[in-house]
């Protein structure tokens, strides 16, 4: 049975929880992207929110590679996808690539929380473009070696995960039946008692 990518999206919004910000619970990572462009003036709006994410020592540690489809960087980004991130990412109008500076810009001496910093950024990331109606799918599957020589990437940069960005399409766009299947599968996530504790093993009681 078919479904349109409204349908799907409906399907893979959270339960509802009082005074938790909608955006939260409506964000998820599509793999169907439809041919849609995305504007200049909205990539703009989605790093300006990260721009403003914080960051230990104000360090802003995090870089973003960003190839626009029909340029020789989102083909240098797709090429450095693994797996079947190859069968379906390419499809997104933008394909990112985050990074993370290693040293710390006053002193030069490793900065242990720029990994850190970088995942809030991409957080930031992917919620503006949720709030203005795109989808993202970050990925870890990326050949980091073949990453940093084709985009020429400084040995002082980490690379982190890359993220595919644009507008959502029906999951029949991917023409995979593993890939349809996963696109259409429920979200699920570990309960609070699992995740947060008063004490290592503990769960907080938190009613």
């Amino acid at each position: 049975m078919s479904a349109s990518a409204s349908e799907v999206a409906s399907q893979k919004h959270a339960p509802k929880i009082d005074g938790v910000l909608p955006i939260f619970l409506e964000r998820w990572s599509a793999r169907a992207f439809s041919p849609r462009e995305v504007s200049k003036q909205d990539l703009q709006r989605i790093f300006e929110a990260v721009r403003w994410t914080p960051s230990s020592n104000n360090e802003q540690p995090w870089r973003y590679i960003v190839g626009l489809r029909g340029t020789s960087t989102h083909e240098k980004i797709r090429e450095s996808l693994m797996g079947f991130n190859q069968a379906w990412a390419p499809k997104a109008p933008v394909l990112i690539v985050g990074l993370a500076k290693s040293n710390l810009s006053h002193n030069g001496s490793p900065n242990h929380f720029a990994f850190y910093d970088l995942g809030a950024a991409c957080a930031y990331l992917v919620l503006q473009a949720a709030a203005l109606g795109m989808t993202t799918h970050q990925m870890g599957g990326v050949d980091r070696e073949k990453a940093r020589t084709l985009l020429e990437i400084p040995a002082d940069y980490e690379i982190g995960a890359a993220i595919a960005l644009g507008y959502q399409d029906s999951p029949e766009s991917l023409g995979n039946e593993e890939l349809i299947k996963r696109e259409l599968a429920p979200r699920q996530r570990k309960p609070l008692n699992e995740i947060v504790f008063s004490a290592w093993g503990q769960p907080l009681d938190l009613k």
